[in-house]
Order: structure tokens, then C-alpha cells, then sequence
């Protein structure tokens, strides 16, 4: 199993159909005074894997770092795919909505995906201070 694509973004939804729809792709965001607590956010995921995983339960962990390695949230589970068809990948896209996130200072912070307990993807994120404007 592997994780083909991972991004944060604004929205994010997956269609009856299974079409993954993403709003406001992003890696940065800004706040003038610390802590901040950003009021949503979607860790949008894209998982793959050959027909012979079909029906095998794997550990998933999402993890949220600060820059001093500071773990701000482990979120964990089982997964297992469907049904696939010989010769083709089997896909599963996920959406993991973060409320509330509160940060205590700017830096460099990190989601982190584990399968297994092996780091499969990370996506960083940069919180900036924004300078007030000189007058």
C-alpha cells in the first residue's frame, strides 16, 4: 500500500461517483499574534495498491509535528481495500478534516502518514507571522 498523492487544502469532497473535488490547495498559512488556531483545514489523501492487499487490514496513522519533532495530534486506524481487478491498482481517496488546530508559534510543522509504522508521505506546513504594515 502506498500513498500516491496527499495535499491540504480549504474543501475538499469525494462525489457518489468516487471524483475527488479539492478547494484551495495550500502549505503556508499566516496570523499576526501567536497561538492561532486556524478554523479548518482537509488533509486530502489518495491510497494504492496492487490486487494482492485486497482484504488485508493495514495501520494508518496521521501525525502533526511542530519543528521540535513535538507531536500535536496522532490520529489512527485500520484500513483495508475493496475488491480490485486483476492487472489494475486499487484506489481509495480519504479526507481527514482538521477543526481547530491550534498552533502556539510560527514554524515549520509537518503531517506526517504512516502505514504500518512506516512513514509512507509527509506534507509540510509552514506557520508564518505576518508583520504589521509600517506606517
Amino acid at each position: 500500500m502506498k500513498v500516491t498523492f496527499v495535499v491540504l487544502a480549504d474543501a475538499a469532497n469525494i462525489t457518489r461517483e468516487g471524483k475527488l473535488n479539492i478547494l484551495g490547495i495550500f502549505d503556508s498559512i499566516q496570523a499576526q499574534q501567536f497561538p492561532v488556531t486556524h478554523p479548518q483545514m482537509q488533509l486530502v489523501m489518495r491510497f494504492e495498491a496492487d490486487i494482492s492487499e485486497a482484504g488485508k487490514k493495514k495501520k494508518v496513522e496521521v501525525q502533526l509535528m511542530d519543528d521540535d519533532g513535538k507531536k500535536l495530534f496522532v490520529l489512527g486506524g485500520e484500513f483495508a481495500f475493496g475488491p480490485g481487478r486483476p492487472g489494475e491498482a486499487i484506489g481509495s481517496n480519504h479526507i481527514l478534516t482538521v477543526n481547530m488546530m491550534k498552533f502556539e508559534h510560527p514554524g515549520d510543522y509537518e503531517f506526517k502518514i504512516l502505514i504500518n509504522d512506516e512513514l509512507k508521505a509527509e506534507v509540510p506546513l509552514k506557520v508564518l507571522q505576518l508583520m504589521p504594515p509600517v506606517q
